[in-house]
């Protein structure tokens, strides 16, 4: 249930940051591309950051 909740937000993560990718790549180089590039590899990292959890392997806690 939890997954499914969860799943929107990560591909909406995940579209953000292809945009601001594409959108940086379309820039002239320079400092505000750089800039554009380093935005758009933050937003790439969190949306990694937000992937899938599993759950813990072994013995369940008693």
């Amino acid at each position: 249930m939890k997954e499914t909740q969860g799943a929107p937000d990560q591909i909406d993560q995940e579209i953000l940051a292809a945009d601001a990718l594409e959108h940086a790549r379309l820039l002239p180089p320079g400092p505000e591309r750089n800039e554009a590039l380093k935005r758009a590899s933050l937003l790439r990292c969190s949306a990694d950051a937000r992937g899938p959890v599993f759950a813990k392997r072994g013995r369940p806690r008693k």
